[in-house]
């Protein structure tokens, strides 16, 4: 028997109609591992699900709370995604290297979290421009974001990069710790209480598989060594996986993201950004283009350096990014129902005329 309270479940335990709630804690292509009243079980979507799901995001993943059709015998069967009251989204081009994507949909990593942590290691990888991208995505996605910097023991001059960090984050704390010596640990015991849920989320060789083992007290996910030519790591976790720690706490671990493409994050880039936003009703003109007018405050801000130049270009970067997912994945939705639409007329000339 489980208690999926101590899941971060608050909803209804009574099987409803015959379906008891569960918690996916494991995700395997079209197979889903789950945790229910009943235990740990296997489970699949019913084809009805597949059928009216229809998008990628609409199926279920690790961390979502689904309806489920006990089977004590085999698999048991995915009915239905409870709501999300949190989701971490990126862009999903399906090819997207390729000169011109035609379309763009979105991909849900995680879902049903109360904090992101964002993870970067201290050393020659780590980067600011990426660490404000994931900020803009972890503030759209309704949890609420923590940086880490990791592996303080490699770094011989760790508090000048944290305060470069902190300046250049202002939407989120910041901490520096390490897995190996337990420095900087205790600052996760506010954030990993019972019945709360984490998702870690950055490159490979950050240190996520560390940062769980230790906060897990044993050897939960292996570990491997970075490339020393680059500082980049090699992927460890091959799929998404939500642990439940010794203390009560819940983790989602992903695999390394090579790249993290924007979501629907205007909110959050205006949140990450909030400094630059700042600026704009201070301009003369309200449809300032921040280029050449005259009294315009992104200018002055920049010619004094209140605001640096790196800053307003990732700003810019992420905005014109975002409005062109919004296009893609807008085009995409026209063509998925223009041929919904075509497919429905074939299959009614097939039938032939009613009479």
């Amino acid at each position: 028997m489980i208690d999926l309270k101590e899941y971060g479940y608050d909803g209804p335990l009574e099987p409803v109609s015959g379906l008891l709630p569960g918690r996916v804690t494991e995700q395997h292509r079209d197979r889903y591992k789950a945790v229910c009243l009943r235990g740990e079980v296997w489970a699949a979507p019913t084809g009805s699900f597949f059928y009216s799901a229809g998008q990628q995001q609409d199926f279920p993943c690790v961390g979502d709370f689904v309806l489920l059709q006990y089977n004590e015998t085999g698999d048991s069967r995915i009915t239905g995604l409870l709501p999300r009251r949190s989701q971490f989204s990126r862009s999903d081009f399906g090819g997207h290297k390729a000169e011109y994507a035609k379309g763009v949909q979105q991909q849900v990593v995680a879902a049903n979290f109360d904090y992101v942590f964002i993870l970067s290691s201290l050393n020659r990888d780590l980067r600011l421009s990426r660490l404000e991208r994931y900020l803009s995505a972890a503030l759209s996605s309704g949890g609420q974001p923590v940086v880490l910097l990791t592996k303080a023991d490699l770094c011989f001059e760790v508090q000048p990069v944290l305060e470069e960090v902190r300046l250049a984050l202002p939407g989120a704390p910041v901490y520096a710790l390490s897995s190996r010596t337990g420095a900087g640990m205790e600052e996760l015991e506010r954030y990993l209480l019972p019945g709360k849920t984490a998702v870690f989320l950055g490159m490979s060789g950050v240190g996520k598989s560390s940062l769980l083992n230790a906060l897990a007290g044993q050897e939960v996910m292996k570990v491997q060594g970075i490339r020393e030519d680059d500082s980049r790591g090699r992927h460890t976790t091959t799929h998404r996986q939500l642990f439940r720690l010794p203390g009560g706490a819940l983790v989602i671990d992903t695999p390394g993201m090579r790249e993290l493409g924007l979501w629907d994050a205007d909110e959050g880039i205006g949140s990450a950004f909030s400094d630059v936003e700042a600026l704009f009703p201070l301009c003369r003109f309200p449809d300032c283009r921040h280029q050449s007018e005259p009294g315009c405050a992104v200018l002055a801000a920049l010619e004094s350096g209140e605001l640096s130049r790196a800053r307003w270009e990732q700003y810019l970067a992420q905005k014109r990014e975002n409005a062109f997912t919004a296009e893609k994945s807008e085009y995409l939705q026209e063509k998925r129902a223009w041929q919904r639409s075509l497919s429905k007329q074939i299959r009614q000339m097939k039938k032939g005329p009613k009479f």
